[in-house]
Order: structure tokens, then C-alpha cells, then sequence
């Protein structure tokens, strides 16, 4: 068994892959920047328990993480919590993936992971969205080549900031009004937040479209991206675990 883990700045996504790549179980639990590698252990510990999964019976391990602070201290919870050696997605991993960007180095682990699985699940060209602390757009061509992307403040911070800058305005639930036309400021809020974001996605799908001259497969993934895109007016397919399934395409590549 495998043992993944992504590790953003809001969330680590953790999961248990079998030897016939069936995702056994995946979570999204809180990043914790305070967490010792100690504590990190006796977590996966937990959770694996939880799903009823033995310890002993995981082999490997793949992390992808955009949180450089925490990449050491999670390879050594991985270390202590099942005895091996965790392969950490960076530079000199194998991915099979062609990145035409300006400084290949630059592109996120979680970006190339991403492209990675969704390249082996989906048809090409691809735009690919992942919703969390940044909201992020994957640009991938007929051919098969990473073109490029965009990155935008996530739907979170767009929140904290207009609650924190904007003294009468509160903070509030990420969850869709009845109407687009909020008859209060709680509504008003929410109806920018999502439908808006929701909007706005739409509108770059189609220019990103427009630049490569034809339609794309668009696939999305993240923690926030069923509560925003569930608005969208576009054909968006969301995929929950596709983070799980590139890590898992990663390692075997390289095991």
C-alpha cells in the first residue's frame, strides 16, 4: 500500500492507495504549521486506524507539498509512523510531464500533480482548476504539453479580506444564496463570493479557450471547488481524488 499526502497551505490531503491503485480512503484535514513530526505520526496513525487499514502493511509513501517548512517534518512522520522513505515530488522525480513554461522549476508540485493525473484520466487539451488557498488554472494543449495557467487570490482570502478591510462587513458561510440579487448584506456577499467566483471562472474558461482556438476538457479539483463551481454554466468535471491519483502515477513512475 501507498501512502499520499498534498500538502497545500490550508490543507493536507492524505490517502491510502492498494497495490491495485483503488484509492482505499482520502481525507482533507487542516495544515497545521505547529505540529512536531511526532505529532504528524500519531495523526496518520489515527486516521489509517480509522479506515481500518494496518500500518504495517504500507510500503511507500509520495508527498507534494508547497509548504517547504513542513516537507522535512512530514518526511520524518512518515518515517516514524510506517519505516520508510517518502519520495518527495520535485526536481529529478520522473513525471512524464512536458512543461513548456518559462522556468519549468518555478511550476508548484501540486500544479505538476495535478497535470499528471489529469492527463491520464481526461483528454487533451485540458484546463485544469484546483480551489484552495489560491485558486489556480492548468493550461494543457492538444499535444500534451503544460502551456501555462493562472493563478488567482482563493475565494477564502477574497473573504478575509473584504470582512477584515470593510468594517461592516462580516465574516460569513461559503454557501449560495437563493438569488443572485442579495436583499441583504449577508446575501449580497455570498452572491459575489460564489456566484461571482463562479462567473469568473466561467469567463476565463473562455478565453483560455479562445487562446488555444479550441474547446477544452475542463476538470477541477480542491477543497472549495464543489461549493463554487456546482454554479458554473460551463461542463466542469469535478474530481475530488485527483490529487490522490497523480501522486499514485508519480511514484509509480519513479519506484
Amino acid at each position: 500500500m501507498i501512502l499520499a499526502l498534498d500538502t497545500g497551505n490550508t490543507n493536507i490531503v492524505i490517502g491510502v492507495v492498494n497495490d491495485n491503485n483503488e484509492i482505499l480512503f482520502s481525507a482533507r484535514v487542516a495544515t497545521d504549521h505547529q505540529k512536531t513530526e511526532h505529532e504528524y505520526a500519531v495523526f496518520f496513525r489515527n486516521i489509517v486506524l480509522m479506515h481500518g487499514i494496518d500500518r504495517h502493511e504500507i510500503d511507500g509513501a509520495i508527498i507534494s507539498s508547497v509548504v517547504p517548512q513542513l516537507t522535512d517534518i512530514l518526511k520524518r512522520a512518515v518515517r516514524i509512523f510506517c519505516d520508510t522513505d517518502a519520495l518527495v515530488v520535485g526536481p529529478g522525480v520522473k513525471t512524464g510531464l512536458n512543461i513548456l513554461i518559462d522556468n519549468p522549476k518555478q511550476l508548484g508540485s501540486d500544479l505538476v500533480v495535478d497535470a499528471v493525473a489529469a492527463l491520464a484520466e481526461y483528454k487533451p487539451p485540458l484546463i485544469v482548476l484546483d480551489l484552495g488557498t489560491a485558486s489556480t488554472m492548468s493550461v494543457i494543449d492538444a499535444n500534451s504539453n503544460y502551456r501555462g495557467g493562472v493563478i488567482i487570490p482563493g475565494v477564502r482570502i477574497s473573504l478575509d479580506a473584504l470582512a477584515s478591510r470593510a468594517s461592516q462587513l462580516q465574516n460569513i458561510s461559503l454557501e449560495a444564496p437563493g438569488h443572485v440579487v442579495g436583499t441583504n448584506t449577508i446575501d449580497c456577499m455570498k452572491s459575489g463570493l460564489i456566484y461571482g467566483q463562479a462567473s469568473m471562472f466561467d469567463g476565463m474558461i473562455d478565453r483560455i479557450e479562445e487562446e488555444l482556438g479550441e474547446k477544452a476538457t475542463v476538470v477541477a479539483t480542491g477543497g472549495l471547488a464543489r461549493p463554487i463551481l456546482s454554479h458554473s454554466k460551463k461542463q466542469i468535471i469535478i474530481d475530488d481524488d485527483l490529487l490522490i491519483k497523480g501522486l499514485i502515477l508519480i511514484y509509480r513512475k519513479n519506484s
